[in-house]
Parts: C-alpha cells; sequence; structure tokens
C-alpha cells in the first residue's frame, strides 16, 4: 500500500483490490440454463453447460497461478469531531430515585400459595360459564386442554361438553402448572407495582396478559381464539388476580440482595437515600 500525502489533514492511499471479473455472472447464467433445459430442450442445457465450463476455466485463470489485483486510490481524511455544547446537561437524579428497585419482594412460598389459591377462584367463574352456555360442567376444562391437544379445537361442542378423563388430567395439569408460574410473578412484581398492589394485580395485570393471549391466538390459532368467549375470560382472569394478590399481599416480605448492599446505617434505619442528599448539599453550602 503506497500513501501520498495530500495535504496537512489529508493523503491518498493505493491499495490493492481483487480484479473486477464477469466469470462468476457467467458461471451462474450456465447453472441456470443446465437446469432450465431439463423442463425445456436439452440444447438449452447443453448451452448451460458450455458456458459453465468457459466461465470455470475463466473464473480460475484469475486466480491461478496468481491473483489478479488492481490498485485503488482512497482518499483517507482526518476529520476533527467538535460539539457545539460546552458542558453536558444530565437529569438530576437522587437516591431516592432507587426506589424503582424494589427493597423488599416475597418468598417463593408466597407465590405458589397465591397462585394456587388463585387457580382455585378462577374456576368458579369458568364453571358458571359452561353452565350457562353449553349446560356442561367440563366444557371449560376440554377447551384448556385444546391448549396441550391442539386437535381438540377442532372438535365439535357436544365432544368439548362431554366428561373425558384425559382432558380433565391434562387440564388440570395446566391450570396448575400456569396458576404456580403466574402466582411466582406475583410474588416477585408486586413490590414494585407504583400504585395499590390489589388493584394492579387483579385488574391491570389480568387485562394485559388477556390481550396479549388474545392477540397471540388470533395469529397462531384462530380456531381456539373463536371458541374461547373473551368476556368470561377476562372475568376469570380477575378473579385470579384478585385473590392471587391478595393471598400473596399476606406475607411478610423479605430483603432484596440490594438492599443488602446499602449501608449500615441506612439498613438500620438511621439515614435514608434522602436524608442523606440534604446532608451533602447542606455541607457544600456551608
Amino acid at each position: 500500500m503506497n500513501t501520498e500525502p495530500k495535504n496537512g489533514n489529508s493523503s491518498v492511499h493505493a491499495i490493492h483490490m481483487p480484479a473486477p471479473t464477469a466469470w462468476p455472472f457467467v458461471l451462474a447464467i450456465g447453472v441456470t440454463l443446465l437446469f432450465a433445459g431439463l423442463v425445456t430442450a436439452w440444447a438449452i442445457s447443453a448451452l448451460g453447460l458450455v458456458l459453465m465450463v468457459f466461465a470455470s476455466v475463466g473464473w480460475f485463470r484469475n486466480v491461478f497461478p496468481h491473483e489478479q489485483h488492481e490498485s485503488v486510490s482512497v482518499t483517507t481524511e482526518v476529520v476533527e469531531i467538535k460539539s457545539s455544547r460546552e458542558q453536558v446537561e444530565r437529569l438530576p437524579v437522587a437516591a431516592s430515585h432507587r426506589s424503582f428497585l424494589p427493597v423488599e419482594r416475597y418468598t417463593l412460598g408466597a407465590g405458589v400459595q397465591g397462585g394456587l389459591a388463585g387457580g382455585i377462584a378462577m374456576i368458579a367463574p369458568a364453571t358458571v360459564y359452561g353452565l350457562i352456555r353449553y349446560h356442561s360442567l367440563w366444557y371449560a376444562p376440554n377447551l384448556l386442554a385444546a391448549m396441550a391437544i391442539p386437535e381438540w379445537a377442532e372438535r365439535s361442542t357436544a365432544f368439548l361438553s362431554s366428561f373425558h378423563l384425559e382432558g380433565l388430567l391434562v387440564a388440570g395439569v395446566v391450570h396448575v402448572l400456569a396458576s404456580v408460574l403466574v402466582g411466582l410473578l406475583y410474588g416477585a412484581i408486586l413490590p414494585m407495582f407504583p400504585w395499590e398492589p390489589i388493584a394492579t394485580a387483579g385488574f391491570l395485570a389480568p387485562i394485559f396478559w388477556s390481550g396479549l393471549l388474545y392477540g397471540g391466538l388470533a395469529a397462531v390459532n384462530p380456531t381456539m381464539n373463536q371458541r374461547i368467549d373473551w368476556l368470561w375470560f377476562i372475568a376469570s382472569q380477575i378473579a385470579f388476580g384478585l385473590v392471587a394478590g391478595f393471598v400473596v399481599n399476606l406475607h411478610v416480605r423479605v430483603r432484596t440482595p440490594q438492599f443488602q448492599a446499602r449501608p449500615f446505617a441506612e439498613r438500620a434505619g438511621l439515614i435514608s437515600p434522602g436524608m442523606e442528599d440534604e446532608a451533602q448539599d447542606e455541607g457544600h453550602n456551608q
């Protein structure tokens, strides 16, 4: 690579690049004609084979025994970036903003108990829906089992309204697992809710994930999406959220690792982040 100075801030470089060649393009045309002749005429395949041979030879001659190069002139210039701002503007952030990271959380046992209690509570509206709409106790569990047995979503209403031991077992496993997982989630996020935990966990969160499930099923399994009465579904989710949030909120919270990392004086309640900032400000002013 040759370098020639151009001026104080720029220079011209001559770099070696592989020489341009049209042989790869000719080879692609030959391969296309070769296969096109299989469904048209043998002459087209023969033409494609000839192009492939000539393109292969021409391309290899550009590489062996020595790869062909050409020199390309490139001008480089040093650009000095300057900012019109003399100072960096920063948003005022106090230590009290750390409240977004919870200093307390619920135990795993609280989440499991809340999830199981919420799962039992949501059985009532689901059963009432099945009795009112289909006069059956088994429609709701069979419809839940269809989440794990996709072909059941195509079955008739009479089939879903009748008792099936397989469907009851599958629905029970799915229901328990989902309830426990959501209960554990409640135990982790309830301390972070900015509003009343019961209101958020009982109404806002169930409506939010019902909307997500509605959009996902509409794209993945439209048949299943049409079989679900979403107003009753939201009602059952709200029942779950109210009971699960209430049960979880009854338990005692434990300190998080973020809180344990704070200074001893703060953990002991002798000083708070806001008080520490005020003391520092008063020291600077004096």
